[in-house]
């Protein structure tokens, strides 16, 4: 339970090594396809591994729209690498879970051993999302503060807030100056991505200051990344940390 008595989901799969830690995207959860099939590897391995919701998300308590930021959302990961993570941990971050996991390692560098990450949407609320909203999207974040955005996937509309872009600048880490993280990363992302296009990847790829880096382009990859054989190469480079 969290200070302000909200409560994060969770699910863990106990094994040895280093624990890897799923985050997961901007209004995913944990019963997903990608996470349920690292749960799957942790235990055919005996892997460490836990999954959770974030604020807003899935199973975990709070209300998005009038909580869920960015901050928050941080905070939630360093709650759950500080208490429920015994020892060193691997971050596989998918789109928004992504650039948290970036901004956990810088947080925690000490613990976080790598990071494999998913179409990664590092600052995306800044370079992303505002310079694309449309002309009524912007009269109701100045109206209302809030504008209900159109799903692509099936699950509705959802809110986009302007707490949440505002506070998406305090977290920028694609400024121009090298980011030290240099554990190792792996990136997979799709070449036909509409949400996080490769370039935006690559150019968070090319920031990073580790030198043990691979950068994979799927050339017909989506942003989800969840055809069979996208997931084998994800179990591959977890397996491979």
């Amino acid at each position: 339970m969290r200070p302000d008595g909200e409560t994060l989901a969770w699910r863990r799969v106990l094994g040895a090594g280093r624990t890897v830690v799923w985050l997961g995207g901007f209004r995913s959860d944990m019963s997903g396809s990608k996470a349920q099939a690292l749960a799957d590897w942790a235990g055919r391995s005996w892997r460490g591994y836990l999954r959770f919701d974030y604020l807003g998300h899935g199973r975990s308590s709070g209300d998005f729209q009038s909580k869920g930021t960015i901050t928050r959302w941080r905070e939630d990961v360093l709650a759950v690498l500080d208490e429920m993570v015994d020892g060193p941990a691997i971050l596989v971050g998918s789109s928004m879970g992504g650039w948290l996991a970036c901004l956990a390692a810088l947080a925690r560098p000490e613990q976080v051993k790598g990071l494999v990450l998913i179409a990664p949407a590092a600052d995306f609320s800044g370079k992303l999302m505002e310079p694309n909203l449309p002309p009524e999207a912007r009269e109701a974040l100045t109206r209302d503060g809030v504008w209900m955005r159109p799903s692509a996937y099936g699950d509705g509309p959802y809110p986009i807030t302007r707490a949440l872009i505002e506070d998406g600048a305090r977290w920028s880490i694609l400024g121009g100056e090298p980011i030290p993280i240099e554990c190792p990363v792996r990136i997979l992302q799709g070449g036909e991505d509409p949400d996080v296009p490769w370039r935006h990847a690559l150019e968070l790829a090319q920031a990073l200051k580790s030198r043990d880096l691979t950068f994979t382009l799927i050339r017909d990859g989506d942003h989800r990344l969840s055809r069979d054989q996208d997931i084998a190469r994800l179990v591959a480079a977890v397996a491979e940390l």
